[in-house]
């Protein structure tokens, strides 16, 4: 019987790479301007949310400058993907 192990780090490893991720996909999309590009851009935005909405529940406070961090440079790249779809 396998076990899943859950840890918080893994939890905030996974949080950086949805960011990353977003990051990275809104920097090609908005560069090139592929409807697209944009909307799995919009989707990895949105995945990213979600992933910061499941650490946020699950934090214990030692986390909270990295969780910031992380919602701020989401929010960055949210504003590039809302300015390049206008």
């Amino acid at each position: 019987m396998e076990r899943e192990l859950h840890s918080g780090y893994n939890d905030l490893k996974q949080l950086e790479m949805f960011v990353e991720t977003a990051q990275k996909m809104v920097g090609s999309a908005t560069m090139s301007l592929d409807r697209d590009m944009l909307e799995g851009a919009k989707q990895a935005v949105v995945n990213a949310y979600e992933q910061l909405t499941r650490v946020r529940n699950e934090q214990t406070g030692i986390d909270d400058s990295f969780i910031a961090k992380c919602e701020q440079q989401l929010q960055r790249a949210e504003h590039q993907l809302n300015e390049a779809l206008q």
